[in-house]
């Protein structure tokens, strides 16, 4: 028996560790420890609701737009008014430039690394110009001495790394991935663009508000949009999906690694103003059964985090109270719970909702790779199948840009007008490229009195809930094999394939020594 912490988990947002309990050469207990307080919520009371609109943003610079959106949709919901077809079309639309943004790092620059050997550059012999091009841009960041790679600069963006026989063996597939690192580096540029050229900037659109957005659909405005989506659809069916089937051909076992069969969506891409139909499916899925969504379902568990906080709570009744030395508490992450059940939530439990809903787009993607694989459906539920649910996704949204694109009424109204009430509630649902991202509003005399936001990275990183069963990441973990508890690579595997968001989960990191005294002028 080995008690392993990975300490932090690198290549994610924020700070999360991960303590495994390895027996014979398997996990056989985990625990997600989250290292930050969540507090963010405390800012919000006093102040004016449409405040929200831009401080949620800042909860996170990776996936802005989906807080923005989903605080925007809470805010219509306590004002009891909804965005006009300008409004919600070009919500979208940022929404959907950031989900290409977000998956690509995610892939290429979080995830990759863990599959992909970069020291074929030194052992390419090729004359490709290029591949030349490529080997000296990496060289100019990372050098290599008796085998390891050691860092030039601190910010070597192939640092820190696990040593040994864990990586893709064929040069060549290397040398290709590694190009498709950098050329990814590019497309998240583009796709930043396409949301600023809607919200204004990328990130922390300042053009999101309730009742729609305030850009006006300009002619200008949609060729700037429209002259990224070819490269990207490109990108995206040539290159990134290509990777992806060369990673799932090599370490094939990860189709049976990591599984969790527990999913929750909120419905991805409204199509209406209603909040009823929906580009992906909205619904929970128990392993291949489909149940419709209850949001009164909802609450969040705090026994085994350290807050104060009554435990069990809907969110409009949430609290936010910290409390460090709590006894049997190990995580700053609280545990969110659908009718007292953990759910994973993401892209794979997105596309799991749609496939077993019909969505016959989605059920051809994801039959066409089982096929290549020569697989059942059991197989998505696992490692790859998140790394394969994010391709799919943006190959279906990059291809539904420009139908949504010729919806919009060029120079129409962007937004429907409201008035702030002396009381309300309101709630906001969006699915955030990470998964199934809840705010809610409690307004009292014209301000805000409390307010709450259940991110993705709590459903899937949280701790035990208060009857002891274990988070999906935790369970997910249980079964993995390691092979070597000095460089547990496989557990970080496991973990990075739910592309954990810790700034949205928490916000202030936990200390037990002073780090310095500051004056503020």
């Amino acid at each position: 028996m080995a008690k392993v912490l990975i300490d932090p988990i690198t290549r994610i947002e924020g700070h999360l560790s991960i303590e495994i309990d390895v027996q014979n050469g398997k996990v056989a207990d985990a625990w997600s420890i989250g290292d930050m307080f969540r507090g963010f919520e405390r800012i919000f009371v006093g102040r004016n609701p449409l405040d929200a609109n831009q401080l949620t943003q800042r909860i996170c610079g990776v996936c802005p737009i989906s807080h923005g959106i989903a605080s925007s949709k809470c805010l219509e919901s306590a004002f009891g008014i909804k965005p006009n077809d300008n409004g919600r079309i070009l919500r979208n639309l940022m929404l959907a430039a950031n989900y290409l943004h977000s998956h690509l790092i995610h892939f290429y620059h979080l995830a990759a690394l863990d599959y992909v050997d970069i020291t074929a550059l030194l052992k390419y012999t090729g004359g490709d110009s290029k591949i030349n091009n490529l080997k000296a841009w990496v060289e100019s960041e990372v050098k290599v001495k008796k085998g390891r790679i050691d860092s030039l600069t601190a910010g070597a963006p192939f640092l820190p790394r696990y040593e040994g026989n864990f990586y893709i063996k064929d040069v060549d597939t290397n040398i290709d991935a590694i190009a498709g690192y950098v050329k990814a580096l590019e497309m998240r540029m583009k796709a930043h663009k396409m949301v600023a050229a809607i919200g204004g900037r990328s990130p922390h659109a300042i053009g999101l508000v309730a009742g729609g957005v305030t850009q006006v659909p300009t002619r200008a405005m949609i060729r700037e949009y429209k002259k990224y989506i070819g490269e990207l659809e490109k990108f995206i069916n040539n290159v990134y999906m290509n990777h992806v089937i060369a990673v799932a051909k090599t370490f094939g076992d990860y189709f049976k690694i990591g599984s969790f069969t527990n999913f929750l969506s909120y419905g991805l891409f409204d199509l209406d103003n209603e909040d009823k139909k929906f580009f992906l499916q909205r619904g929970v899925a128990y392993g291949t059964k489909v149940e419709p969504f209850d949001h009164t379902k909802i609450r969040e568990q705090v026994r085994f985090g350290r807050y104060s906080s009554g435990s069990n709570l809907y969110p409009h009744d949430g609290q936010t109270q910290a409390q460090p030395g709590k006894g049997g508490a190990y995580t700053w992450l609280k545990a969110p719970r659908y009718d007292n059940i953990p759910l994973e939530v993401g892209p794979l439990a997105r596309v799991v909702i749609s496939y077993l809903s019909g969505n016959e787009s989605v059920k051809r993607e994801v039959d066409g790779l089982l096929k290549i694989f020569n697989a059942d459906i059991s197989a998505v539920f696992s490692t790859l199948g998140r790394h394969a649910a994010r391709a799919i996704e943006a190959k279906l949204i990059v291809a539904a840009m420009p139908e949504w694109i010729d919806e919009l009424e060029v120079n129409g109204k962007p937004r429907n007008t409201f008035e702030i009430p002396n009381e309300g509630k309101g709630m906001g649902l969006v699915e955030a490229s990470r998964g199934a991202l809840g705010h809610w509003i409690v307004v009292k005399d014209k301000k805000i009195a409390n307010y709450q936001a259940v991110v993705p990275t709590t459903w899937f990183c949280g701790p035990r809930g208060d009857d002891g069963v274990k988070g999906p990441v935790e369970q997910a973990l249980i079964g993995t094999p390691i092979s070597d508890p000095k460089n547990p690579i496989e557990a970080a595997r496991v973990v990075r394939s739910f592309d954990p968001c810790i700034a949205c989960a928490v916000h202030v990191v936990e200390g037990d020594k002073e780090i310095g005294t500051f004056r503020v002028c």
